[in-house]
């Protein structure tokens, strides 16, 4: 009744408000200006536009996404077939209720800068070009509409030959503006967003301690706690020699992590595509899959990583497993790049707005640091448990535990590449056959009461883990449909929510046994049009194209978009149920 009520009060103020001149008010409210990010711009290229708007005191504009559907928007265009708006960002609005509605207005007031960034028409002929920049908008006070109308100003772009040099100009009010992802323009917070604004205003030691924090924080999350156990047991496989040693092992350890993490920041800076993607090409997953393959045989004895003699001797006599560490910590950086979370969306987006290849290696190397750095003391920590009983055979046989974890890893793997028609058994049958071997085969250190104690239990637990994966599940869940461009995604009947996802990615996984399958989201989701969009394979066309029209930086991402088709959420990295009821019910 209030929402009817409003309208039609807004319609009455509308309609009255026609004859504004007679009333002495003008619609010149708003007035802006034109910036340019270069002085010139190449045929094909880029060219950064900031416009300045300055609002009448005591009157406001609708923002570029007002609440009602009856208001008008804020539009920025330009009138030029030669120049196309890719992006634009607009500013946070902010709540405002008048006298003539009991709902809040999303608005803005007084100065506000909107931004965006335009291709040039890659046949287009050098020299000047004017460029016709509108604003649309409809002005509003505490008692009169003003009706839908627009604002221009006419900017001259020059277009320069290949051979001219190129500068930056108006920095001043560039400086803080970021065009790397339109997703950037929703007024919605979101973790990525506050992440590359930390890092814009933070100096560059603040910066790089901050990433550094954040790289320790990251061995909580999902991909990369369960390989603590599993390189606790590496090291500890191979702590025969000293507590130099280990440290050395560490350090390696630490060096392949940083040289995946300081590529990817590289590739990022320079391309922006999805984190994570490394897995997605079938022969770097066969690569990954390999090295676990020839670290798990080292667990078995079949030979011993060793360093040429001079290196030994260079390494304070440290006699093997310096190039397994180094291929463990380079493995393991890729294993946990897909899905360390929203911290390294946000790093992502940001790296890729400076498309600065020397700082996206600093910020990542810093950020594998942070992540690398606790293994130097599980490196030697593992080394102390070794030693904490007498030395024997059991040493061999902890080995040939982690050497069947190892090869598991493999198999996981390998498992997206693998037909979907037996896929979903290979991991659970050689789990079972692993554990059958360790208990009544591999014989090694039976005598050791300690030790078959654990390996039984182990074993165990191996068997009861693989046959509950084997039991087909009728688990609930949301009843997803698969996500094709023929599905309108706009002027909708109800809100839709579309998950982005990848086989290889563990948080993605972890989305659908805990939070899709809650019976509260499940409820909640029967008001939602729920689609499901698959980013595995991300080299594909198909995919590449998902990318591109959503912005997805990486998985998972969780897009929820109202009847209109605007986003009005976008949730990076696991959330849990609870978490994910609160969003979905609270969306119109």
């Amino acid at each position: 009744m209030k929402t009817k009520l409003s309208i039609l009060l807004f319609a009455v103020l509308f309609f009255t408000s026609l004859s504004y001149p007679q009333f002495g008010i003008k619609n010149n409210l708003v007035k802006i200006k034109t910036y340019r990010s270069f002085d010139k711009v190449y045929p094909g290229g880029e060219i950064k536009l900031a416009v300045k708007a300055k609002i009448d005191s005591s009157w406001h504009i609708n923002s570029n996404k007002p609440y009602d559907d009856y208001l008008i928007p804020t539009k920025l265009t330009i009138e030029n077939k030669d120049f196309n708006i890719e992006k634009t960002l607009y500013p946070k609005a902010h709540d405002l209720i008048l006298a003539f509605s009991d709902n809040p207005l999303s608005v803005w007031q007084d100065d506000i800068l909107i931004a965006s960034l335009v291709k040039v028409n890659k046949n287009l002929s050098p020299g000047e070009h004017p460029v016709v920049v509108t604003l649309n908008y409809q002005a509003c006070n505490n008692a009169t509409c003003l009706p839908p109308t627009s604002v221009k100003d006419t900017i001259n772009i020059e277009v320069a030959k290949s051979t001219s040099a190129i500068s930056e100009i108006n920095q001043d009010i560039f400086k803080d503006i970021d065009l790397s992802y339109s997703s950037l323009a929703s007024n919605n917070e979101s973790s990525s967003n506050s992440i590359s604004s930390t890092l814009q205003s933070s100096g560059l030691l603040l910066g790089l301690i901050f990433v550094f924090l954040g790289g320790l924080a990251l061995n909580l999350t999902p991909c990369v706690y369960p390989l603590i156990p599993i390189t606790i047991g590496y090291f500890g496989g191979q702590s025969e020699g000293s507590t130099k040693k280990l440290f050395f092992m560490g350090l390696m350890f630490l060096v392949g992590m940083s040289i995946t993490y300081s590529v990817i920041g590289v590739v990022t800076s320079l391309t922006g595509s999805v984190f994570g993607s490394l897995l997605q090409n079938t022969f770097v997953i066969i690569f990954v899959a390999l090295v676990f393959v020839i670290l798990s045989l080292s667990m078995f004895g079949v030979y011993e990583f060793k360093l040429p003699n001079a290196l030994v001797a260079k390494a304070g006599g440290a006699k093997g497993g310096l190039y397994g560490a180094f291929f463990m910590g380079l493995t393991m950086g890729i294993v946990a790049a897909p899905c360390i979370g929203p911290f390294v969306l946000g790093l992502v987006t940001y790296v890729a707005a400076k498309g600065d290849p020397l700082y996206g290696f600093l910020m990542f190397f810093v950020l594998s640091l942070g992540l690398g750095f606790p293994y130097l003391f599980l490196a030697i920590f593992s080394g102390k448990i070794k030693k904490l009983p007498r030395a024997g055979e059991w040493m061999d046989g902890v080995k040939h535990v982690f050497g069947f974890i190892l090869l598991g890893m493999a198999i996981y793997f390998l498992v997206p590449i693998l037909p979907e028609s037996f896929s979903g058994f290979v991991l659970p049958v050689y789990m079972i056959l692993a554990a059958l071997y360790l208990l009544f085969v591999d014989k090694l250190a039976n005598k050791v009461k300690v030790f078959r104690i654990f390996k039984i239990a182990f074993s165990v637990i191996l068997i009861l883990v693989a046959v509950y994966a084997l039991i087909p599940s009728e688990k609930q869940s949301i009843d997803w449909r698969h996500y094709s461009n023929n599905i309108a995604l706009s002027n909708t009947d109800k809100p839709i929510i579309i998950d982005f996802y990848a086989d290889w990615c563990i948080p993605c996984k972890e989305l659908d046994a805990s939070t899709f399958s809650n019976p509260n989201v499940i409820k909640a989701s029967k008001e939602y049009i729920t689609l499901k969009a698959d980013m595995t394979k991300s080299l594909s066309p198909e995919v590449e194209s998902l990318r591109n029209k959503f912005n997805i930086v990486g998985v998972p991402t969780v897009l929820i978009l109202n009847k209109k088709g605007d986003e009005v959420k976008r949730i990076t990295g696991f959330v849990n149920a609870d978490e994910f009821y609160k969003i979905i019910k609270n969306v119109d």
